[in-house]
């Protein structure tokens, strides 16, 4: 039989190694999120398209020899006022042939209210060739009481996109960019700002 002070010794060194285990666990929750956004990004997963612009590369040759359509799809999620779609459901373009259109935003509440708005592209291997040169996307937008906006997408279709894509869907969903707090700071920011006027 071990002596009792053996047995303790041991006892403390599983519960240290426990503690480390259930440390890590819990550390690698918090790291998987922005790892699988980075991976989402990186590998067009779940068709998640790039919300950062890209710079044009001039030596690519427009494919004249072949259409894509480009299909275009909007909404707004629950939390924020506002109505959004496109200006045109779709488009047919030329692989490399740079491309811009539009979405239209209504704030239909009674406050200003700050969106963001999250690009996908689907099939989820189109989103790999898909490359926004300017988008409202890649910032926030906020929008007064009643205000509408034309927000400009100009894009282009990569030429190595593969031959069997023929169709693109370029969707966009507005989430409410602002935690209650700092929503309420701003709705008071709008009522400071009326009383000034």
């Amino acid at each position: 039989m071990k002596p009792i002070l053996e047995i303790a010794a041991l006892n403390k060194r599983l519960a240290w190694r426990l503690s480390l285990i259930a440390f890590a666990g819990l550390l690698f929750g918090f790291a998987i999120s922005p790892i699988y956004d980075v991976m989402c990004k990186k590998f067009a997963l779940n068709g998640r398209a790039d919300s950062s612009a890209t710079a044009f590369d001039k030596t690519l040759k427009i494919d004249k020899s072949r259409w894509v359509t480009v299909i275009f799809t909007g909404n707004t999620m629950p939390g924020l006022g506002w109505s959004f779609h496109p200006s045109q459901t779709s488009l047919r373009v030329h692989p490399g042939e740079i491309t811009l259109t539009s979405y239209e935003a209504k704030n239909n509440a009674l406050e200003s209210e700050l969106g963001v708005a999250v690009p996908s592209v689907t099939p989820e291997l189109a989103a790999l060739y898909f490359k926004k040169i300017e988008c409202f996307c890649f910032k926030q937008q906020t929008l007064k009481p009643g205000e509408n906006r034309k927000m400009p997408v100009m894009f282009y279709v990569k030429p190595d996109l593969p031959s069997n894509v023929h169709t693109v869907t370029l969707s966009y969903a507005f989430y409410n960019g602002l935690p209650s707090a700092d929503k309420a700071a701003l709705y008071q920011q709008g009522d400071n700002a009326t009383k000034l006027n």
